[in-house]
């Protein structure tokens, strides 16, 4: 690596931790937390495993606080809405992780540095660096200033639903037909297929297509593409 492409990687890196709002005591542990396991070792699937744990315990201690009329149950849901992979992706994009992740090559061709899975694991894993840099509190603030603003205009009804049910719920309430559900295409090995799945709803004349690991997922993704489609913001209630 040339002085001019390691300023460069340093400058990319700082601006992330501004972003982040967090610098590393040990910037060893933001290397290992953005490298996959498909570029080298160390890699973060260690500290993606921590991370996990660090995140629903912080989420459940800032859900419990501001949401204190919520029973046990939509708790559950609430926290599950904000820790799954597309609401980590998302917030590893608007970190820009994308442009650090270290991938192997394979994994750069095939676009692996805008495949949620791996944006939300080196997301959980940068939490499980700030933890081992600092301890729990710190990792804990962090969270809850990327958290805290995603509060704010949240619908309780539909939170904890999933895609293909408030899409359902938004249908029937207005007594249109429901969507149809068929795979365009599976591809890949028995152990890691990628399903496109079309939702059709012929009435309104719309069809989408989603991507998912299994046939589930790629239907909740074309589900959720539908449903923005349809849905104006004070109409999806």
């Amino acid at each position: 690596m040339t002085n001019g492409t390691a300023q460069t990687g340093n400058q990319f890196l700082v601006a992330f931790c501004k972003r982040l709002g967090y610098s590393f005591a040990d910037p060893r542990l933001l290397q290992e937390a953005l490298t996959h396991r498909s570029h080298s070792v160390p890699h973060n699937e260690r500290l993606e495993f921590l991370g996990d744990a660090v995140l629903n315990c912080a989420m459940a201690g800032l859900i419990y606080k501001n949401f204190p009329d919520l029973p046990e149950g939509h708790l559950s849901r609430l926290r599950a809405n904000f820790v799954n992979q597309a609401a980590l992706s998302n917030i590893a994009l608007n970190l820009q992780l994308d442009k650090l992740i270290k991938l192997g090559e394979g994994e750069l061709r095939s676009g692996g540095a805008h495949r949620p899975s791996i944006l939300a694991n080196a997301f959980e894993a940068v939490l499980g660096a700030i933890y081992l840099d600092s301890g729990f509190v710190h990792a804990e603030q962090v969270i809850g200033a990327l958290y805290l603003p995603l509060f704010q205009n949240i619908d309780l009804e539909t939170q904890g639903k999933d895609p293909k049910t408030l899409l359902q719920e938004f249908l029937q309430g207005r007594k249109l037909t429901l969507p149809e559900y068929n795979v365009v295409t599976t591809t890949g090995k028995a152990h890691k297929q990628k399903f496109q799945v079309e939702c059709m709803i012929p009435s309104l004349g719309i069809r989408t297509i989603g991507e998912g690991a299994n046939r589930r997922g790629a239907e909740q993704a074309a589900a959720k593409m539908a449903y923005e489609k349809i849905c104006l913001p004070d109409d999806c209630k």
